[in-house]
Protein backbone atom coordinates (compact mmCIF):
# COMPACT_ATOMS: atom_id res chain seq x y z
CA UNK A 1 0.00 0.00 0.00
CA UNK A 2 2.94 2.31 0.52
CA UNK A 3 3.50 2.45 -3.24
CA UNK A 4 -0.11 3.53 -3.85
CA UNK A 5 -0.04 6.25 -1.22
CA UNK A 6 3.41 7.50 -2.21
CA UNK A 7 2.44 8.02 -5.85
CA UNK A 8 -1.28 8.66 -5.44
CA UNK A 9 -1.15 11.87 -7.49
CA UNK A 10 0.35 9.90 -10.40
CA UNK A 11 -2.32 7.20 -10.17
CA UNK A 12 -5.05 9.85 -10.14
CA UNK A 13 -3.53 11.58 -13.19
CA UNK A 14 -3.44 8.26 -15.04
CA UNK A 15 -7.03 7.56 -13.98
CA UNK A 16 -8.13 10.95 -15.34
CA UNK A 17 -6.43 10.23 -18.66
CA UNK A 18 -7.90 6.73 -18.78
CA UNK A 19 -11.38 8.06 -18.07
CA UNK A 20 -11.23 10.67 -20.83
CA UNK A 21 -9.83 8.18 -23.37
CA UNK A 22 -12.32 5.43 -22.53
CA UNK A 23 -15.24 7.84 -22.44
CA UNK A 24 -14.27 9.23 -25.84
CA UNK A 25 -13.86 5.86 -27.55
CA UNK A 26 -16.70 4.01 -25.83
CA UNK A 27 -19.34 6.69 -25.15
CA UNK A 28 -22.26 4.26 -25.49
CA UNK A 29 -20.91 2.00 -22.75
CA UNK A 30 -20.56 4.84 -20.26
CA UNK A 31 -23.91 6.30 -21.28
CA UNK A 32 -25.47 3.01 -20.21
CA UNK A 33 -23.56 3.10 -16.91
CA UNK A 34 -24.62 6.74 -16.36
CA UNK A 35 -28.24 5.70 -16.87
CA UNK A 36 -28.06 3.32 -13.91
CA UNK A 37 -29.32 5.84 -11.37
CA UNK A 38 -32.08 6.46 -8.90
CA UNK A 39 -33.11 9.99 -7.88
CA UNK A 40 -30.08 11.32 -9.82
CA UNK A 41 -27.75 9.10 -7.75
CA UNK A 42 -25.65 6.87 -9.97
CA UNK A 43 -25.66 3.37 -8.53
CA UNK A 44 -22.21 2.39 -9.80
CA UNK A 45 -20.60 5.55 -8.42
CA UNK A 46 -22.41 4.96 -5.13
CA UNK A 47 -20.98 1.44 -4.88
CA UNK A 48 -17.45 2.69 -5.59
CA UNK A 49 -17.75 5.45 -3.01
CA UNK A 50 -19.06 2.85 -0.56
CA UNK A 51 -15.94 0.76 -1.23
CA UNK A 52 -13.85 3.85 -0.44
CA UNK A 53 -15.58 4.64 2.81
CA UNK A 54 -16.25 1.23 4.38
CA UNK A 55 -12.62 0.52 5.49
CA UNK A 56 -12.52 3.95 7.14
CA UNK A 57 -15.77 3.32 9.00
CA UNK A 58 -14.32 0.13 10.52
CA UNK A 59 -11.64 2.30 12.13
CA UNK A 60 -14.20 4.38 14.02
CA UNK A 61 -14.24 3.73 17.75
CA UNK A 62 -17.60 4.90 19.08
CA UNK A 63 -16.34 4.77 22.64
CA UNK A 64 -14.15 7.78 21.79
CA UNK A 65 -16.93 9.86 20.22
CA UNK A 66 -18.34 10.85 23.62
CA UNK A 67 -15.16 12.86 24.25
CA UNK A 68 -15.65 15.12 21.23
CA UNK A 69 -17.84 17.48 23.25
CA UNK A 70 -14.78 18.33 25.32
CA UNK A 71 -13.10 19.89 22.25
CA UNK A 72 -15.78 21.51 20.07
CA UNK A 73 -13.46 23.99 18.33
CA UNK A 74 -12.93 21.79 15.25
CA UNK A 75 -16.66 21.33 14.83
CA UNK A 76 -17.26 25.06 15.20
CA UNK A 77 -14.61 25.80 12.57
CA UNK A 78 -16.22 23.39 10.10
CA UNK A 79 -19.70 24.86 10.55
CA UNK A 80 -18.55 28.47 10.24
CA UNK A 81 -16.50 27.81 7.10
CA UNK A 82 -19.15 25.70 5.37
CA UNK A 83 -22.22 27.79 6.10
CA UNK A 84 -21.15 31.36 6.91
CA UNK A 85 -18.18 31.86 4.57
CA UNK A 86 -17.85 29.40 1.71
CA UNK A 87 -21.22 29.86 -0.10
CA UNK A 88 -20.82 33.63 -0.15
CA UNK A 89 -17.19 33.70 -1.31
CA UNK A 90 -18.13 31.30 -4.13
CA UNK A 91 -21.01 33.56 -5.22
CA UNK A 92 -18.74 36.63 -5.03
CA UNK A 93 -16.02 35.00 -7.13
CA UNK A 94 -18.56 33.82 -9.69
CA UNK A 95 -19.93 37.34 -10.04
CA UNK A 96 -16.43 38.90 -10.22
CA UNK A 97 -15.17 36.61 -12.96
CA UNK A 98 -18.25 36.18 -15.13
CA UNK A 99 -19.81 39.62 -14.70
CA UNK A 100 -16.59 41.63 -14.73
CA UNK A 101 -13.34 39.89 -15.73
CA UNK A 102 -14.71 37.44 -18.33
CA UNK A 103 -17.64 39.57 -19.48
CA UNK A 104 -16.29 39.87 -23.04
CA UNK A 105 -15.78 36.12 -23.44
CA UNK A 106 -19.10 34.73 -22.21
CA UNK A 107 -22.62 35.82 -23.16
CA UNK A 108 -24.78 37.11 -20.26
CA UNK A 109 -27.16 34.14 -20.13
CA UNK A 110 -24.36 31.58 -20.08
CA UNK A 111 -22.43 33.64 -17.53
CA UNK A 112 -25.45 33.64 -15.23
CA UNK A 113 -25.72 29.87 -15.53
CA UNK A 114 -22.02 29.43 -14.76
CA UNK A 115 -22.45 31.53 -11.62
CA UNK A 116 -25.49 29.46 -10.62
CA UNK A 117 -23.52 26.22 -10.98
CA UNK A 118 -20.69 27.59 -8.87
CA UNK A 119 -23.17 28.62 -6.17
CA UNK A 120 -24.70 25.15 -6.12
CA UNK A 121 -21.22 23.74 -5.56
CA UNK A 122 -20.33 26.25 -2.86
CA UNK A 123 -23.42 25.57 -0.79
CA UNK A 124 -22.90 21.78 -0.78
CA UNK A 125 -20.25 20.67 1.75
CA UNK A 126 -18.58 17.33 1.15
CA UNK A 127 -20.23 14.19 2.52
CA UNK A 128 -18.45 11.15 1.07
CA UNK A 129 -14.99 11.95 -0.30
CA UNK A 130 -14.00 13.77 2.87
CA UNK A 131 -13.49 10.41 4.58
CA UNK A 132 -10.79 9.70 2.00
CA UNK A 133 -9.10 13.05 2.62
CA UNK A 134 -9.33 12.53 6.39
CA UNK A 135 -7.67 9.14 6.12
CA UNK A 136 -4.90 10.45 3.85
CA UNK A 137 -4.15 13.28 6.31
CA UNK A 138 -4.23 10.90 9.30
CA UNK A 139 -7.28 12.65 10.72
CA UNK A 140 -9.33 11.46 13.68
CA UNK A 141 -12.01 9.22 12.07
CA UNK A 142 -14.40 9.64 15.00
CA UNK A 143 -14.22 13.42 14.87
CA UNK A 144 -14.52 13.41 11.08
CA UNK A 145 -17.72 11.37 11.34
CA UNK A 146 -19.26 13.87 13.73
CA UNK A 147 -18.23 16.82 11.55
CA UNK A 148 -19.76 15.22 8.45
CA UNK A 149 -22.92 14.21 10.32
CA UNK A 150 -23.49 17.74 11.65
CA UNK A 151 -23.00 19.18 8.16
CA UNK A 152 -25.49 16.67 6.73
CA UNK A 153 -28.14 17.70 9.24
CA UNK A 154 -27.55 21.40 8.56
CA UNK A 155 -27.61 20.76 4.80
CA UNK A 156 -31.11 19.27 4.99
CA UNK A 157 -32.46 22.54 6.39
CA UNK A 158 -30.07 25.18 4.98
CA UNK A 159 -29.21 24.09 1.44
CA UNK A 160 -32.39 25.25 -0.29
CA UNK A 161 -32.76 28.61 1.52
CA UNK A 162 -29.12 29.62 0.95
CA UNK A 163 -29.24 28.54 -2.71
CA UNK A 164 -32.49 30.46 -3.18
CA UNK A 165 -31.01 33.59 -1.59
CA UNK A 166 -27.78 33.50 -3.59
CA UNK A 167 -29.49 32.62 -6.86
CA UNK A 168 -31.94 35.46 -6.34
CA UNK A 169 -35.05 33.36 -6.75
CA UNK A 170 -37.99 32.76 -4.45
CA UNK A 171 -38.55 29.12 -5.25
CA UNK A 172 -35.80 26.56 -5.89
CA UNK A 173 -36.39 22.89 -6.46
CA UNK A 174 -34.02 20.67 -4.49
CA UNK A 175 -34.18 16.92 -5.22
CA UNK A 176 -34.67 15.82 -1.62
CA UNK A 177 -34.62 12.18 -2.66
CA UNK A 178 -31.11 12.72 -3.99
CA UNK A 179 -29.99 14.37 -0.77
CA UNK A 180 -31.46 11.71 1.53
CA UNK A 181 -30.39 8.75 -0.61
CA UNK A 182 -26.88 10.15 -0.93
CA UNK A 183 -26.53 10.54 2.83
CA UNK A 184 -27.85 7.01 3.36
CA UNK A 185 -25.58 5.48 0.70
CA UNK A 186 -22.44 7.48 1.44
CA UNK A 187 -22.60 7.70 5.23
CA UNK A 188 -25.27 5.63 6.97
CA UNK A 189 -24.91 2.22 5.27
CA UNK A 190 -21.09 2.05 5.32
CA UNK A 191 -21.16 3.31 8.91
CA UNK A 192 -23.52 0.53 9.99
CA UNK A 193 -21.44 -2.04 8.14
CA UNK A 194 -18.25 -0.68 9.70
CA UNK A 195 -19.67 -0.72 13.23
CA UNK A 196 -20.96 -4.29 12.85
CA UNK A 197 -17.61 -5.44 11.47
CA UNK A 198 -15.63 -3.79 14.26
CA UNK A 199 -17.89 -5.21 16.95
CA UNK A 200 -17.56 -8.67 15.46
CA UNK A 201 -13.76 -8.40 15.40
CA UNK A 202 -13.65 -6.98 18.93
CA UNK A 203 -15.82 -9.82 20.20
CA UNK A 204 -12.79 -12.07 19.86
CA UNK A 205 -11.16 -12.66 23.20
CA UNK A 206 -7.72 -11.60 24.38
CA UNK A 207 -4.80 -10.24 22.36
CA UNK A 208 -6.00 -11.90 19.17
CA UNK A 209 -8.93 -9.48 18.99
CA UNK A 210 -6.70 -6.43 18.60
CA UNK A 211 -4.40 -8.28 16.23
CA UNK A 212 -7.27 -9.44 14.04
CA UNK A 213 -8.67 -5.90 13.88
CA UNK A 214 -5.32 -4.53 12.73
CA UNK A 215 -4.90 -7.30 10.17
CA UNK A 216 -8.41 -6.69 8.84
CA UNK A 217 -7.78 -2.95 8.52
CA UNK A 218 -4.47 -3.57 6.74
CA UNK A 219 -6.20 -5.90 4.27
CA UNK A 220 -9.04 -3.42 3.62
CA UNK A 221 -6.94 -0.28 3.34
CA UNK A 222 -5.97 -0.68 -0.35
CA UNK A 223 -9.66 -0.80 -1.30
CA UNK A 224 -10.07 2.86 -0.36
CA UNK A 225 -7.52 3.87 -2.98
CA UNK A 226 -8.90 1.41 -5.54
CA UNK A 227 -12.39 2.81 -5.00
CA UNK A 228 -11.08 6.36 -5.37
CA UNK A 229 -9.25 5.63 -8.62
CA UNK A 230 -12.18 3.72 -10.11
CA UNK A 231 -14.51 6.60 -9.23
CA UNK A 232 -12.17 9.08 -10.94
CA UNK A 233 -12.06 6.94 -14.10
CA UNK A 234 -15.84 6.70 -14.19
CA UNK A 235 -16.55 10.39 -13.56
CA UNK A 236 -14.10 11.53 -16.20
CA UNK A 237 -15.43 8.96 -18.67
CA UNK A 238 -18.94 10.35 -18.13
CA UNK A 239 -17.72 13.85 -19.01
CA UNK A 240 -15.18 12.98 -21.71
CA UNK A 241 -17.18 14.55 -24.55
CA UNK A 242 -17.64 17.80 -22.63
CA UNK A 243 -13.96 17.97 -21.74
CA UNK A 244 -12.90 17.52 -25.36
CA UNK A 245 -15.50 19.79 -26.99
CA UNK A 246 -15.52 22.73 -24.54
CA UNK A 247 -11.93 23.19 -23.29
CA UNK A 248 -12.14 27.01 -23.20
CA UNK A 249 -15.30 27.01 -21.08
CA UNK A 250 -13.78 24.49 -18.69
CA UNK A 251 -10.66 26.62 -18.36
CA UNK A 252 -12.65 29.78 -17.61
CA UNK A 253 -14.81 28.05 -14.98
CA UNK A 254 -11.82 26.32 -13.39
CA UNK A 255 -10.02 29.59 -12.58
CA UNK A 256 -12.49 30.94 -9.97
CA UNK A 257 -13.08 27.41 -8.64
CA UNK A 258 -9.36 26.97 -8.02
CA UNK A 259 -9.11 30.36 -6.32
CA UNK A 260 -12.11 29.49 -4.15
CA UNK A 261 -10.72 26.10 -3.16
CA UNK A 262 -7.23 27.26 -2.23
CA UNK A 263 -8.62 30.43 -0.63
CA UNK A 264 -11.05 28.56 1.62
CA UNK A 265 -8.31 26.12 2.56
CA UNK A 266 -6.02 29.00 3.51
CA UNK A 267 -8.72 30.56 5.69
CA UNK A 268 -9.43 27.21 7.37
CA UNK A 269 -5.75 26.42 7.81
CA UNK A 270 -4.92 29.79 9.41
CA UNK A 271 -8.01 29.62 11.64
CA UNK A 272 -7.16 26.07 12.78
CA UNK A 273 -3.64 27.17 13.62
CA UNK A 274 -4.90 30.23 15.50
CA UNK A 275 -7.37 28.06 17.43
CA UNK A 276 -4.48 25.71 18.36
CA UNK A 277 -6.31 22.64 17.13
CA UNK A 278 -4.39 19.35 17.21
CA UNK A 279 -3.34 18.18 13.77
CA UNK A 280 -5.66 15.15 13.58
CA UNK A 281 -8.65 17.50 14.00
CA UNK A 282 -7.27 20.52 12.11
CA UNK A 283 -6.48 18.58 8.91
CA UNK A 284 -9.92 17.02 8.33
CA UNK A 285 -11.58 20.29 9.38
CA UNK A 286 -9.70 22.04 6.57
CA UNK A 287 -10.59 19.25 4.14
CA UNK A 288 -14.30 19.34 5.02
CA UNK A 289 -14.42 23.10 4.67
CA UNK A 290 -12.68 23.01 1.30
CA UNK A 291 -14.26 20.10 -0.61
CA UNK A 292 -17.76 19.96 -2.13
CA UNK A 293 -20.67 17.52 -2.31
CA UNK A 294 -20.45 17.54 -6.10
CA UNK A 295 -22.93 14.66 -6.51
CA UNK A 296 -25.72 16.81 -5.07
CA UNK A 297 -24.60 19.96 -6.90
CA UNK A 298 -24.64 18.19 -10.28
CA UNK A 299 -28.09 16.71 -9.59
CA UNK A 300 -29.58 20.08 -8.57
CA UNK A 301 -28.01 21.86 -11.56
CA UNK A 302 -29.50 19.33 -13.97
CA UNK A 303 -32.87 19.51 -12.21
CA UNK A 304 -32.97 23.33 -12.28
CA UNK A 305 -31.26 24.25 -15.54
CA UNK A 306 -31.04 21.10 -17.68
CA UNK A 307 -28.40 18.53 -18.57
CA UNK A 308 -26.67 20.69 -21.20
CA UNK A 309 -26.87 24.00 -19.34
CA UNK A 310 -23.99 26.19 -18.25
CA UNK A 311 -24.88 25.48 -14.63
CA UNK A 312 -24.53 21.74 -15.16
CA UNK A 313 -21.20 22.30 -16.91
CA UNK A 314 -19.92 24.41 -14.00
CA UNK A 315 -20.72 21.65 -11.51
CA UNK A 316 -19.00 19.13 -13.80
CA UNK A 317 -15.87 21.28 -13.82
CA UNK A 318 -16.09 21.17 -10.04
CA UNK A 319 -15.81 17.39 -10.29
CA UNK A 320 -12.87 17.67 -12.68
CA UNK A 321 -10.77 19.91 -10.42
CA UNK A 322 -11.81 18.43 -7.06
CA UNK A 323 -9.64 15.33 -6.84
CA UNK A 324 -6.31 16.74 -8.09
CA UNK A 325 -6.68 19.91 -6.03
CA UNK A 326 -7.68 18.05 -2.87
CA UNK A 327 -4.68 15.74 -3.26
CA UNK A 328 -2.41 18.80 -3.38
CA UNK A 329 -4.02 20.06 -0.16
CA UNK A 330 -3.55 16.64 1.45
CA UNK A 331 0.16 16.96 0.63
CA UNK A 332 0.27 20.44 2.17
CA UNK A 333 -1.37 19.18 5.36
CA UNK A 334 0.96 16.21 5.70
CA UNK A 335 4.05 18.33 5.16
CA UNK A 336 3.01 20.95 7.73
CA UNK A 337 1.61 18.69 10.45
CA UNK A 338 4.53 19.62 12.71
CA UNK A 339 3.10 23.16 12.83
CA UNK A 340 0.19 21.87 14.91
CA UNK A 341 -0.05 20.39 18.36
CA UNK A 342 -0.05 16.62 18.69
CA UNK A 343 -3.38 15.02 19.71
Amino acid sequence: MGLFERYLSLWVALSIAAGVILGNYFPAVFAQIAALEFAHVNIVVAVLIWVMIYPMMVQIDFSAIKNIGQRPQGLILTVVINWLIKPFTMAALGWLFFKVLFVDWVDPQTAQEYIAGMILLGVAPCTAMVFVWSQLTKGDPNYTLVQVSVNDVIMIFAYAPICAFLLGVSDIHVPWQTLIISVVLYVLLPLIAGVMTRRWLESKSGINASLQLQQFLAACKPWSVIGLLATVVLLFAFQAQTILTKPQAIFLIAIPLLIQTYGIFAISFVAAKAMKLPYNIAAPACMIGTSNFFELAVAVAISLFGLHSGAALATVVGVLVEVPVMLSLVAICNRTQHWFDRP
